[in-house]
């Protein structure tokens, strides 16, 4: 039996913070070290994820899906190599049939299809928000560093806790290498585990405009680093201590001397790494408009975090 946590639920207490760019890069950097990954819009009633796929009308989603109309695998579509998402339906019809209860078998089913599940679990307090955190083998906790958003994040753990789950740590969005907040400290009033930090980097929009996961877009980026990180940290291929930190501008791509751990492969060819990931042309058209505002066991290749001082 596979002791190994392999269902993850990204969740936060607001939205806005970057949770589903968090998923969606998350997702493309555990792909791109060959594992086969499905992303799971389980925001059954503001569904954020339809736009990884054209649906038309007729479409199947997870509504049909939780409503005993459809199999899940009707309603899972592959974006690129390795990885697909079960978008959550647009129609308040469709919303209205969903039996929420049928959310555990669904998981049961793609945890034996795929080597990692990751739920997109939509913001506030509700029966189908907390649900799918007792669901995943661990919560991965989003928040800002802003005292609202960390205020929202402590609801969070306790809904975890209530719902049975267990939280894995807190990644913090939109930080500033050049600010004096002490995200530790952040973590340690949590009670929680530092996963990463994601700094303010203009490329996470762009990759957004441009219809790509930054961890393509743009493998150099800091915030490419940084989900990179994040992806090796969740597989246990990274140590806590040796989580990137980044010194000057949001845009800078210098990391301090804190570096990330390294592939056994060629480390330097950053149009060889973003292929790894996943096509440019296979996800152009997936990945439009979300969030714009707001070598593993088994033999698999390990995660490259790319050294953004490499040549390319």
């Amino acid at each position: 039996m596979n002791t190994q946590e392999t269902v993850y639920a990204i969740a936060s207490g607001k939205g806005g913070v970057g949770k589903t760019t968090t998923t969606v890069n998350l997702g493309t950097a555990l792909a791109g070290a060959g594992n086969r990954v499905v992303i799971v819009d389980v925001d059954l009633g503001m569904a954020n994820l339809a736009g990884f796929v054209s649906l038309s009308p007729e479409d199947t989603t997870l509504h049909q899906v939780l409503a005993g109309e459809a199999d899940v695998t009707e309603a899972t579509y592959e974006l690129a190599d390795g990885i697909w998402a079960v978008p959550s339906g647009l129609g308040l019809d469709s919303y209205a049939s969903v039996k929420t209860e049928n959310l555990r078998e669904v998981v049961a089913e793609l945890r034996d299809q795929f080597d990692y599940v990751l739920l997109d679990v939509g913001a506030g307090v509700s029966h189908e928000t907390v649900l799918p955190l007792g669901l995943a083998d661990a919560v991965v906790l989003v928040s800002t560093p802003e005292p609202a958003s960390v205020q929202d994040a402590r609801k969070t753990c306790d809904l975890a806790d209530r719902a049975g789950g267990s939280i894995a740590g807190v990644v913090l969005t939109r930080t500033h290498p050049s600010s004096d907040i002490d995200h530790e400290g952040i973590a340690e009033k949590l009670d929680l585990p530092l996963l990463a930090t994601i700094p303010e980097d203009p490329t996470v929009r762009e990759s957004v405009y441009a219809g790509t996961p930054l961890v393509v877009h743009d493998p150099k980026s800091p915030a490419s680093r940084a989900y990179r990180y994040l992806a090796a940290r969740l597989v246990g291929e990274a140590d806590p201590e040796d989580r990137p930190t980044f010194e000057g501008s949001p845009a800078s791509s210098t990391p301090s001397e804190s570096q990330p751990p390294q592939s056994d492969a060629d480390d330097g060819d950053a149009e060889q790494d973003g292929a790894s990931a996943a096509s440019e042309d296979d996800v152009s058209a997936a990945i439009s408009e979300i969030d714009a505002d707001s070598e593993t066991d088994g033999g698999q290749p390990r995660i490259d975090i790319p050294d953004a001082e490499s040549d390319s």
